[in-house]
């Protein structure tokens, strides 16, 4: 179940951090609300995923995978610049989420 509600939480975290862009510098009220409503929700998940999961992986894979996803996103839905050094940077991240979950 622990997983479950990581998962909830980045969905929550990336949800905050694209309400975030849209919020516009806090001058749209809708995405300024979706951005406090979102990162809540996200950290609420986390609590309930400390209970079985040490903070150092929870909040690495939580704060990491959020990272990874929001790059992805910024590049396919926000026309972002992409790179090989950002594409290889992203797939870094992910190793490195790999290598604390299976070398625990």
């Amino acid at each position: 179940m622990a997983w479950f509600y990581l998962a909830v939480g980045i969905i929550f975290e990336v949800l905050g951090t694209i309400c975030m862009k849209f919020a516009d510098g806090f001058t749209k009220l809708v995405p300024s609300i979706l951005v406090f409503v979102f990162y809540g929700l996200s950290l609420g998940a986390l609590v309930f995923v400390l209970k079985k999961m040490d903070v150092s992986i929870a909040y690495a894979i939580w704060a990491s995978l959020g990272t990874a996803l929001i790059c992805v996103i910024g590049i396919v839905w926000f026309k972002e610049p992409v790179s090989t050094m950002k594409i290889l940077s992203i797939v870094l991240i992910i190793i490195g989420i790999l290598g604390l979950e299976l070398f625990d």
